[in-house]
């Protein structure tokens, strides 16, 4: 498992068979790599993707000198105040986001667009800005990520239009920001569909095993180093982590 992380984060490239990975005999001794504090302080939201992305996400990350926490949520995480069934999902991520703020202290918010950011596009794009205005009264700035291309189920089916509407509203309220939301497009790494190889969906279609993980973690490291200022760790200091063996992953069954 190690080595093939290693092989296939390196390039970045489209991986395979996340679902048959081993993760015998991984090491999970930590690097001894120097790393150098950035000063960045990167809280995560998002849904079960964002989850099972979340593992590799904070190891790339503390390994590149910058602190993470995750305020993931399975089966919610939205911030998007649409009909009555996301509203309480909504109203539990910003009480979460909230508390984090008080304790954590990020100056990077990162928000991946959910699978549960049902509303209007105008309701969306109305929670995007109420994401970057608490962002930026907290002295964070927001970044918005785009969504993996995944598997549009008879769960999702009749919320395809807000799904398909959510990054544009996204991409909206960043390009209105006057420079205080960045929105990335996820599709330069997964392209947009979610039956190819290149999307790296796990069995279910929606969430992605340990390999997938790895490449976000490896592409949205890089991505914020840019913005940031700082040099992401290689790949080797921390894609032979604990974190290939998280809970979460067999619960995908990812092997």
């Amino acid at each position: 498992m190690a080595a093939v992380l290693l092989g296939t984060v390196g390039v970045g490239g489209a991986l395979t068979g996340c679902g048959n990975a081993d993760v015998s005999g991984v090491s999970t001794a930590p690097s001894t790599s120097a790393k150098h504090e950035t000063g960045k302080r990167v809280l995560w939201l998002g849904d079960s993707i964002a989850g099972a992305e979340a593992p590799p996400l904070g190891a790339a990350l503390k390994a590149s000198g910058v602190e993470f926490e995750n305020l993931s949520s399975d089966g919610g995480g939205t911030v998007v105040e649409g009909d009555k069934m996301t509203a309480p999902i909504a109203e539990s991520t910003w009480q979460g986001l909230n508390r984090a703020i008080s304790s954590f202290h990020p100056n990077v918010i990162a928000y991946q667009v959910t699978t549960y950011d049902w509303g209007t596009r105008q309701q969306q794009r109305a929670s995007y800005e109420k994401l970057a205005k608490a962002a930026q009264d907290a002295g964070a700035e927001l970044v918005i990520v785009s969504a993996p291309p995944y598997k549009v189920d008879d769960f999702y089916k009749k919320y395809e239009g807000a799904i398909k509407s959510a990054p544009k509203a996204a991409e909206e309220a960043a390009r209105n920001s006057g420079g205080k939301v960045r929105f990335l497009d996820a599709s330069a790494l997964w392209g947009t569909d979610s039956s190819a190889a290149k999307a790296q969906r796990s069995t279910d279609g929606i969430h992605s095993c340990q390999q997938g993980s790895a490449a976000f973690a490896k592409w949205f490291t890089e991505q914020l180093g840019k913005t940031y200022g700082f040099t992401p760790a290689a790949p080797d200091q921390w894609a032979k982590g604990s974190w290939v063996s998280d809970q979460r992953f067999a619960k995908l069954g990812c092997s």
